[in-house]
């Protein structure tokens, strides 16, 4: 019998180890990297914590930089989505109303993805990817104190700080959630949104003299 006449079967895609798809390689390649260091922490070390070779992780992936990049839209794709529809303007809603709910998605977006937004609090921009991760944080800060200022604008906020303090503040609240705040802890996602919100703009909110 010739090739020809009994051709084989293209061969299945490779699925990798029961248990071990991308998302899974990810999710631990994030947890060791917020847990040892990004820099400190190697492919062998991810291997040897998933209980596999470095071959089989190359199945999924290319490299540790593209585990950082994954990780790092992740922590920002959700937020920037948030962001950008709320500094678009909307028919019968202030930019007020908008900046309030853009606080409250921010937490829910941050517990959502906690794990990897917390390592993109820890990065200090010594490659290209991490780089450009900063630079998308400044555009997010930016959106927001053009937010602020419109609402400062419509006379729903005090005019006596600087909008991009101000969206400095509101994210760097939101942030700190990442050193303390778990899904099953004390508090409930809806009673800290809520929280953070109210604080934040009973402290905002323009009062006469």
């Amino acid at each position: 019998m010739t090739r020809t006449e009994h051709a084989e079967p293209a061969p299945r895609r490779r699925r990798g180890r029961p248990g071990y798809d991308q998302q899974a390689i990810l999710r631990a390649a994030v947890e060791l990297f917020n847990r040892r260091g990004y820099d400190a922490t190697s492919m062998g070390d991810l291997a040897k914590e998933l209980g596999l070779t470095k071959a089989a992780i190359y199945h999924h992936v290319t490299s540790k930089e593209q585990l950082l990049a994954q990780a790092l839209d992740d922590a920002l794709d959700e937020l920037t989505a948030v962001v950008t529809e709320a500094s678009r303007e909307q028919a019968g809603v202030s930019a007020y109303q908008r900046l309030r709910e853009v606080l409250r998605r921010s937490v829910e977006v941050l517990v959502a993805h906690q794990p990897s937004v917390t390592l993109l609090l820890r990065v200090r921009g010594n490659s290209a990817i991490e780089l450009a991760a900063l630079e998308r944080r400044r555009w997010l800060d930016d959106r927001l104190a053009a937010l602020v200022a419109d609402a400062v604008a419509e006379g729903a906020l005090r005019d006596n700080v600087p909008p991009g303090l101000v969206s400095r503040l509101l994210f760097g609240m939101v942030n700190s959630l990442v050193e303390w705040y778990r899904p099953d802890g004390a508090y409930d996602l809806a009673l800290v949104a809520d929280a953070i919100t109210a604080i934040a703009f009973d402290g905002l909110a323009k009062h006469e003299a």
